[in-house]
């Protein structure tokens, strides 16, 4: 079994609720190049930098974590003329997270001064202990919401 990855997507928080309301995510406008490296039992955090696109208050926080279900990309339309490319995620029932707390101890964050800029591509691959206290501040067990890292197929070890 491949190893698990574990992902950080960027997205105002009025998105983040439309994507939680809908189990569903959606990255970079709609561009379907992150989620085709996403894959079914990731682990998978929304990091909301504002409340509302694109002029919203500062959030600066994770507001929602879960797995990505099936890892099948799919267009979606969602107006006229937007037809986003989504991933179906299932979302845990989780407290939102302030980053700042965090970011002493998150090694994907390497400049701790400038650490907004760990952000800037919309969408963040992380190791696991760094979601893991991701998911521990948001109130979840990464042991009980994704089990181990590999699942062995031979029942004696």
């Amino acid at each position: 079994m491949n190893p698990r990855n574990y992902w950080i997507g960027v997205v105002s928080k009025d998105h983040v609720d439309t994507g939680v309301s809908g189990g569903f995510t959606q990255v970079n406008h709609g561009k379907a190049g992150p989620l085709e490296r996403m894959r079914a039992g990731d682990g998978f955090v929304f990091y909301s930098p504002r409340t509302k696109y694109p002029d919203g208050d500062p959030l600066q926080a994770f507001t929602a974590i879960g797995r990505i279900r099936n890892g099948m990309v799919y267009q979606a339309t969602a107006g006229e003329s937007f037809r986003p490319f989504r991933l179906d995620v299932d979302y845990f029932p989780a407290q939102p997270a302030p980053v700042k707390p965090l970011i002493a101890e998150l090694s994907f964050i390497r400049n701790k001064t400038h650490w907004g800029a760990a952000f800037r591509f919309g969408v963040v691959r992380v190791p696991e202990a760094d979601f893991a206290l991701i998911a521990a501040a948001m109130g979840r067990s990464l042991g009980d919401d994704f089990g181990s890292r590999q699942e062995s197929s031979d029942p004696s070890t």
